[in-house]
């Protein structure tokens, strides 16, 4: 600890923005000061250290052979540093800030956390609602959810269940489909967003025994949100390829019909994601606790059909 009091701070600072931003104009305005200043940080800092780090090129400063480790290092040290600052600007034994994807948190997540809240009144959660990633090395969020075939790396990443899809339609449309073959017949509703596509349930679907495809099924209106897809099948507008979390509760309530009932997985895979060298605090053990036991009990990922909503 004690060579840090050779190197300024501002300069350390300075030389890991430039090397992971690629110029000195953007390190200068994510450290808000100008270009002129970032180059005179470096300086200092190089004759600190008696060591150069950067080519300096009339297109730019490119970081010098052999230093990748000592910006590698830097990077960690400064994630830790603003998730140290985190700590300290938030409450984190009464607040938990949860980052996940609007669909889930809007369809099945916040349905069920004033369960949370019942039985956890001293810890108040904050759903960052959004589908951009969040790295929880950063302390931007406690948890974050998200789905995708993993493995994730630099971070905790923890299985939660396995993404499956249905079809599902307004009861009078699946009165129109005694097998998957009659859906060359109506509407079928698309995602333009969907990380799968029809084939995911048509390939290993036992109902589909006249060996439809996803190319053989016809058009019909096209969303850019899951969601309203959802709602669109609810009207009768045809027949949608749903994940469970957006319709479990839709099926449950009897508002929409599974036409075949055989939930297929698609490869993806929901996952519960912390960062990755710290250890959980009681609310983030609580939650996780709360959320596993969640899962368990619908049996989400694993539980047939809801019979009373077909």
């Amino acid at each position: 600890m004690q060579h840090l009091n050779r190197a300024p701070l501002n300069g350390l600072r300075a030389a890991e923005a430039v090397e992971r931003l690629g110029s000195l104009s953007a390190a200068a305005r994510e450290l808000e000061v100008s270009t002129g200043a970032v180059s005179q940080q470096i300086a200092r800092l190089e004759a600190a250290l008696g060591r150069t780090l950067f080519d300096r090129r009339p297109g730019g400063m490119r970081p010098l052979p052999g230093t990748e480790e000592i910006f590698r290092l830097l990077g960690n040290g400064f994630d830790h540093l603003s998730a140290a600052v985190d700590l300290t600007r938030r409450d984190r034994h009464s607040t938990l800030t949860v980052s996940v994807a609007p669909i889930f948190a809007a369809r099945w997540l916040i349905w069920r956390i004033p369960d949370f809240s019942r039985a956890h009144p001293d810890i108040r959660i904050r759903l960052d609602s959004d589908v951009a990633l969040v790295d929880p090395n950063t302390g931007a969020a406690d948890f974050t959810i998200r789905i995708g075939p993993g493995p994730y790396h630099g971070v905790s990443a923890e299985p939660l269940f396995p993404q499956r899809v249905i079809p599902i339609c307004h009861a009078d449309v699946a009165a129109r489909l005694p097998s998957p073959d009659a859906l060359r017949q109506v509407p079928i509703i698309r995602d333009l967003q969907a990380m799968y596509s029809w084939d995911s349930w048509l390939s290993g679907a036992k109902a589909n025994d006249s060996g439809l495809r996803a190319a053989d099924l016809p058009a019909g209106p096209d969303f850019n949100e899951a969601s309203l897809c959802l709602d669109a099948a609810m009207t009768g507008a045809g027949v949608f390829l749903a994940f469970e979390t957006l319709c479990i509760d839709a099926l449950n309530r009897g508002q929409i019909t599974a036409p075949f009932p055989e939930w297929k997985t698609t490869g993806g895979q929901y996952w519960l994601i912390s960062a990755r060298d710290r250890s959980l605090t009681t609310p983030q053990r609580r939650f996780r606790q709360w959320l596993m036991d969640a899962i368990a009990t619908e049996g989400m990922g694993s539980s047939p059909v809801p019979s009373h909503g077909q």
